[in-house]
This record gives structure tokens, sequence and C-alpha cells, in this order.
């Protein structure tokens, strides 16, 4: 619950990564399911945490899309029967735009626009120029892979667990990111747009030069027994060279995602940069746009509004309600919902 778009009265969150990992990915169908089983618990210990009820709500704010439609479907269901019981409008909200303002929410007044949106997770990479609320104009996306996405199927190439991104970024301090280079995309058309399908492909043929197998191996089996190892039992059973690629592959994402989000900030001359969306976690990113010298301020959401949060769509939803924009009990999940074009 969010109290004025600013304040967070609670934040819930409902994880899935136990039932997920086993399968290497999100399986929708499972994903379904869980929101399903989940969602009415995690409502009322929202309600709980907040010390609120029903009757305190003035407005119900619900993911839209894009996404899993099997999941939005739970989620707008439930959120149409609140409203019609309790007589309160509903409010749809673009997932994108909620990972936008879970750092607009935070930042306040020292976000100055117009700014560069980059949100980055495990299905978006897409890069927004932001004049104001609501107002957003597409920049650039990936053609192919997301970033979070390439950091799963690599760290799953090399045997780690699911989701692969935290892992890798943890790891990657411990490798020599100039030791190898893996290639860099350059685009055809839009400059702006992102690809890493050539660069999760340049790290399979790495895989397939080298004898491997029994490395692999060791750290799947491991996983069977072990399923949530540690930083030290990870680097025990990984070797140097292994390290070596994971930090240049880490080196050339964030390399990728910052080289055109800087680009694009200068074309549009943005006062300030937002990097939104769960790869926002990577300590790796944080790090080394902390370490660049720009002429504007680079904002991240905390880590707990980084991963996706009711928190950050009902914050998006706030201005909405401000403006009245409200939607009846014919909205519809999209799961390819755009933010922008």
């Amino acid at each position: 619950m969010v109290e004025d778009g600013s304040r967070i009265l609670s934040s819930v969150v409902s994880s899935q990564l136990d039932v997920h990992a086993k399968y290497g990915g999100v399986v929708p169908e499972l994903a379904s399911r869980e929101h399903l089983r989940a969602i009415t618990a995690v409502v009322r210990q929202a309600m709980e945490q907040a010390a609120s009820s029903y009757t305190d709500l003035c407005a119900v704010a619900v993911t839209q899309g894009p996404g899993l439609v099997g999941s939005l479907l739970v989620g707008m269901t439930y959120a149409k029967a609140i409203c019609f019981a309790r007589g309160l409008p509903l409010i749809g909200v673009n997932h994108i735009e909620g990972h936008i303002h879970a750092v607009a929410m935070e930042a306040g007044a020292k976000l100055e626009l117009p700014a560069l949106a980059l949100v980055v997770s495990g299905g978006h990479t897409h890069l927004f120029d932001m004049r104001g609320d609501g107002v957003y104009r597409l920049l650039g996306k990936t053609r192919d892979d997301a970033a979070g996405e390439a950091y799963d199927k690599v760290a799953k190439l090399l045997g780690f667990t699911y989701p692969g991104g935290p892992v890798l970024d943890q790891l990657a301090p411990y490798g020599r990111p100039g030791a190898m280079r893996f290639p860099r995309a350059k685009m055809k058309g839009n400059e702006l747009d992102f690809s890493f399908s050539g660069l999760k492909t340049a790290v399979l043929r790495w895989v397939e030069s080298r004898d491997m197998t029994a490395e692999i191996e060791t750290r799947r089996a491991f996983v069977k027994h072990t399923p949530r190892p540690s930083l030290e039992q990870w680097l025990s059973i990984t070797p140097q060279t292994t390290l070596d690629a994971i930090a240049a592959f880490q080196q050339t994402v964030i390399d990728e995602l910052l080289t055109r989000a800087e680009a694009a900030a200068d074309a549009m001359r943005a006062q300030s940069m937002v990097i939104s969306g769960g790869v926002a976690c990577n300590a790796g990113l944080r790090a080394a746009a902390q370490r660049s010298r720009l002429p504007y301020a680079v904002f991240f959401p905390t880590p707990a509004l980084s991963t996706d949060n009711a928190a950050m769509i009902a914050a998006a939803a706030f201005p909405k309600y401000q403006r009245g924009e409200f939607a009846d009990m014919t909205l519809r999940a999209n799961a390819s919902l755009a933010l922008a074009r």
C-alpha cells in the first residue's frame, strides 16, 4: 500500500524462485498457479502491515501488462473484485512504468526532467525519454534477449542456479575481465537498440571450445544437494578461467547498457538518468554508473524496489488517480502492452 504516491505503508512480495529454480527458468503455468495461491494471503498481509482496511482505500491499482498473461489475469480479476465489492476506482498500470516510478518515488524532486530511463530486467531492456509523468518516448530496446535473460541463460549454460544474474554478479569481481574479450553488438538502423543473443552465443562457443563438461556437471550435481550455495562454495568449484569469462561477460553487458544509455541521454540533453528493473540490483552495473563522470545524477531504486513489487505499481497509479484516469470492468490484461512507441 502506498500513500500519496510516495510513502510506502506496506510492501509484501511472495517469491516463486524455489518453484521455478528446478526448471532453470519461469514456467508460465506454474507462475499463474502460484499467483492464485498466494494473492489473498499477500493482500491480507499488506493490509495488516499497513494497519489498514478496505475502508481506508481510495483506489486499487493493477498491472495491466506487459507480462505473463496468466499471472496478469489473476491480479486483474482480484483487483476488479475488490473494486466491485467496495465501489472503488480501478487503475490500470503499465509494468514498465511501475519500474520507473520505483525510482521516482524515492528520488522525488531530485529527479530532474527530462530524464533518460533505462529499464533493464529479465524481460525488458528499454530506453525512454521521460519528459513528465506519463510522457515517454521510446528511444531503444532489445531486438532479442533482454539483459537479465542473457544473464540467466549464460548462468544455466555454465551450470549455475536460477536465477543466474545474482550468482554471476557475485562471482564477477573474482575474475579478470581483460583476460578475454567478447564481441559487442553493432546495430544497423537504430544504434540505441540492444542485442544480447550474439554475446550469449559467444559464451556458448567459448564453452564448446574447452573441455568443461566435468566442471559444469560438478556444479549441477552440487546444486541438487545444495539449493542455495554460498559465494565461498561457488568459488570452490569454479576455476579461474571460468571466473575470467564471467567477469568478461558482465563487463560486456554493462558496457552495452551504459554506452547506449549515455548516448541517448546526450542526444536528448537529459538532466538525470534513471536505471531500474531487476538488473538494477547488479552491483557491477551500479558501481560502473557511479564511477562514470556524467554531468547529471544517476538514480537507482533500492534493491527491494528493483525487482517486481506492488509498491511501484501503486506509486505509478497515483498521478493517474489525481487526473481521474480510471478504468472500468472491461479493462483487459495485455501481455505485450507498450509504454511508448
